[in-house]
């Protein structure tokens, strides 16, 4: 049987295969030599990124930007610092994750407080599967997405074809027309059409997939997409690609609730300017910040999101408007909203923005006004129905 073109190694730098486990009793010697090979090969990298202008994760840099926006050299003391965290998580998950549920049922909290602080970008890969749930659903379903690929037939599969170049078009992987990028964002979406056909296929599926794709194989990425959007670990989020969207009004009548609680002042503000979170929120939700934010800034994102659900895009929503509270307020509609979709540099620093997130307690708030949400559509699907049965058409 004729196999499909698999997910090629990318050779970009930090995109590195994570997962197997080295001894964790280097001498200082050691670590010193391992240091000073790490900084030669930042250096080479950096010569090469001025060259083709391609950033640390392989998207292609802008020609306006400015000589502090681009990645610097880092120090001795930088590498060390990466060199003890990247020892840490590998003690922490094992050979190959191997170690990963005890550790987890030991020291949840340990767990929780790394995650937040960001994984490896080396191990990104398989932290991400084994935190979703996805690398137990690839385990107990072999040959499925290689059957999914080759043998079935999807009706969104034009619409795929479509949209693909639109996907993360900067990033040296998809920009080949029918390249090896292209092609596998291709695959993952249509194995996920077939596999669930009742959601099929939306648009901003492809930067989910297309994320995720920068950091495993396609079926890793397609379990993945699955563990998502079936709720392996977390609550289902299909929703938000089904027929009307129905995840992403709940999800938006939740965060208008919360923004208004916790900015009164910046909710009344949007009021008078006719400002609803749809208009600059749905994205948020749909693409998990992946589709117009840093890219750098949404890979912490993802990390906390994996492992603690959608609830962290909540925050970060919360967050960026806090940040930027004072602006906005003061801001009439078309300045506003660009401001909405525009957010400073410096509102984008994940060592500044995610720990603003983290005050914002939502999950109880969160859960209230799911059971409001759905009571007060379950009155206006029962009333809709009442209509229809005294007016049938």
């Amino acid at each position: 049987m004729e196999k499909r073109d698999v997910h090629p190694e990318l050779n970009l730098p930090q995109r590195k295969s994570g997962g197997e486990g080295e001894g964790e009793g280097m001498r200082d010697g050691e670590v010193a030599v391992e240091v000073k090979e790490l900084m030669e090969m930042e250096k080479k990298r950096t010569d090469v990124s001025v060259q083709v202008r391609v950033d640390r994760f392989g998207f292609v840099k802008q020609e306006h930007s400015s000589p502090e926006r681009l990645a610097k050299s880092k120090s001795a003391f930088e590498y060390q610092r990466e060199d003890r965290k990247l020892r840490k998580w590998r003690k922490m998950i094992g050979v190959g994750g191997s170690d990963w549920k005890h550790y987890v049922r030991r020291k949840p909290n340990v767990v929780k407080r790394r995650i937040r602080k960001g994984i490896p970008d080396s191990l990104r890969g398989l932290v991400w599967q084994l935190i979703s749930g996805s690398r137990d659903l690839l385990l107990m379903n072999p040959g499925v997405y290689e059957q999914l690929v080759i043998y079935e037939t999807s009706a969104s599969e034009l619409d795929i074809i479509r949209d693909i170049s639109r996907t993360f078009p900067s990033h040296v992987f998809y920009q080949q027309r029918h390249g090896p990028g292209q092609r596998s964002l291709y695959n993952v979406l249509k194995a996920y059409s077939v596999y669930d056909r009742e959601v099929g296929y939306v648009q901003g599926m492809g930067f989910l997939a297309g994320l995720l794709l920068l950091y495993m194989s396609e079926e890793d990425a397609f379990w993945l997409l699955v563990a998502l959007l079936k709720g392996a670990v977390h609550a289902p989020m299909e929703g938000l690609y089904l027929e009307g969207l129905p995840l992403v009004q709940q999800y938006l009548f939740q965060f208008d609730h919360l923004m208004r609680e916790y900015m009164p002042k910046l909710g009344e503000h949007f009021t008078q300017e006719a400002i609803n979170p749809s208009m600059y929120g749905s994205q948020w939700f749909i693409t998990v910040f992946s589709y117009s934010f840093p890219f750098h800034l949404a890979l912490r994102i993802w990390d906390v999101f994996l492992y603690e659900g959608v609830k962290i895009v909540f925050k970060i929503g919360l967050a960026l408007l806090k940040y930027c509270h004072d602006d906005l307020v003061s801001l009439p509609f078309e300045k506003l909203m660009h401001a909405l979709r525009n957010f400073p540099d410096d509102a984008m620093n994940p060592d500044k923005l995610l720990p603003m997130a983290y005050s914002f307690k939502v999950s109880t708030r969160l859960e209230e006004l799911k059971q409001e949400y759905e009571k007060k559509n379950g009155k206006l699907a029962a009333s809709k129905a009442k209509q229809k049965q005294k007016h049938p058409t």
